[in-house]
């Protein structure tokens, strides 16, 4: 019996037009980082599992897809196996001591990239002596992680990442805000809000709160508000043993809205006391006023002080951008500044800050505001029909001069039915096809359809290169 043809689930496959269209986004985000000075750098598709594991927080390293070892590698955990079945089957569980995370390590020392931001500090502290700094690098690839699909999540897809490492300079936020406004103002989506936060405003909150040591609870709670609302957000802070007293004064942030200064004068009379948090809003006011003289195109700066971002590593100014109003869709890029991500690798005090633009997520939103150019796709002009080896070596010599005119250009290449031919450049909206046949063999001529128009002419080569060039 045959088998099925299919995916794996959080996976797609692109036809042609598909590909367009990606390759139109992919394009412009390449052609502003480059305008800002950004290098592009591949990695691997995997890394070593020490690379990647702990990076994330423990949400994010349940969804790293780990690489099974080549090779009979469960023939080097067969005694502890052994011994794990005995115990199971003798019911003694208790004497059990069966060590998870070092089996874990036997079976699986590789796993796939979860994204490009851990990748890109290993590769900075490992060619650290090539590397002029500050370094301005860009990195277009696809990555992977085993989360629930639904729409606009993805198990594989594409991050477009820009970073700037060995800077502590404010300025390199105020030029990340510039160039999410310039990509989406490129690529003609209008009104995207882009969401900034401090993780020092964070800290200093949890400060105050009395929850210091439950930092990265309250910031992995906190940032889902939008999915899960108030109470939502209050019942995981207590199941983390975030205080009752403490969650009231928290009451401020759930309501807190309005411009900019606005919410800055709020969250000031809450981090008095806090030297840190005061720290980040100071930062935060850096930020906003820069972009005030600066200006921007279409896009909106806007203070969110519930924007958490559950990522470990962020240590300054976080970023988020939101789809214009009216789009149902999740975040279409973000970022933050870590003052000491390559210190894992053994490179301390290594100031970076990077952003990065979901693909995916922006192709579903040009898709829903129709905001793909008509023109997206350049396929393939003119078909020559085939009528037999003679007919067909004429075209092929035609076909072959028409490419290095920069023209695409095809022949059939059976000789089948006319209709045949006529069909399948119908389907694939070729919008000429050439005809050669005894008349046009004779005279030295090519006889030149429009699919659309049904218009025949009979030209010389010198003419049909003019119409179709």
């Amino acid at each position: 019996m045959a088998q099925k043809p299919s995916i794996p689930k959080g996976t797609r496959d692109f036809n042609a037009l598909e590909v367009a269209k990606r390759s139109y986004i992919m394009n412009i985000i390449k052609e502003q980082f480059e305008l800002y000075g950004f290098q592009p750098i591949e990695t691997p598709s995997f890394e070593n599992s020490d690379t990647l594991m702990g990076k994330y927080g423990d949400e994010g390293d349940r969804l790293i897809f780990k690489i099974l070892n080549s090779g009979d590698y469960l023939k080097k955990i067969k005694d502890e196996f052994s011994t794990f079945v005995k115990t199971s089957v003798d019911g003694d569980l208790d004497k059990l001591t069966y060590d998870i995370n070092s089996i874990t390590k036997q079976i699986s020392e590789k796993a796939l990239r979860y994204d490009l931001t851990v990748p890109f500090a290993r590769y900075v502290v490992q060619h650290q002596n090539e590397i002029e700094f500050p370094f301005k690098r860009y990195q277009i690839q696809p990555v992977w992680r085993a989360d629930r699909p639904q729409k606009g999540r993805f198990r594989e897809f594409y991050q477009c990442d820009a970073d700037v490492v060995g800077s502590t300079s404010l300025f390199q936020e105020v030029e990340f805000v510039q160039l999410y406004d310039a990509v989406f103002t490129a690529l003609d989506l209008k009104g995207v809000t882009i969401k900034i936060n401090n993780r020092k405003i964070l800290s200093g909150i949890a400060e105050v709160i009395g929850a210091q040591d439950k930092l990265i609870d309250f910031t992995v709670a906190l940032d889902k508000l939008d999915k899960i609302g108030e109470e939502k957000v209050k019942a995981e802070m207590r199941s983390k043993g975030i205080s009752e007293e403490g969650i009231s004064k928290l009451q401020p942030l759930f309501s807190l809205e309005g411009e900019f200064g606005t919410q800055v004068k709020s969250l000031k009379s809450i981090l008095n006391t806090s030297k840190i948090g005061l720290n980040g809003i100071e930062e935060l006011e850096f930020i906003d006023a820069s972009i005030s003289k600066l200006g921007l195109k279409t896009a909106k700066l806007q203070l969110d002080v519930t924007l958490a971002r559950g990522l470990n590593y962020y240590t300054g100014a976080i970023f988020e951008v939101a789809a214009p109003v009216g789009v149902k869709m999740g975040s279409i890029g973000g970022g933050g500044r870590y003052d000491d991500l390559t210190s894992i690798f053994g490179k301390p005090d290594t100031s970076g800050v990077g952003i990065s633009f979901g693909l995916d997520r922006i192709y579903l939103v040009l898709e829903e505001l129709n905001l793909f150019p008509k023109t997206i796709t350049d396929a393939t002009k003119v078909l020559f029909i085939n009528f037999g080896y003679k007919e067909a070596m004429t075209c092929l010599q035609a076909v072959t001069k028409l490419r290095q005119q920069g023209v695409k250009a095809e022949l059939y290449p059976d000789c089948a039915k006319m209709k045949k031919q006529m069909t399948h450049a119908n389907r694939r909206n070729i919008p000429y096809v050439v005809l050669v046949g005894e008349k046009e063999l004779n005279s030295g001529t090519y006889t030149l359809k429009n699919m659309q128009t049904g218009e025949q002419q009979q030209l010389k080569f010198e003419d049909l290169l003019a119409v179709l060039k």
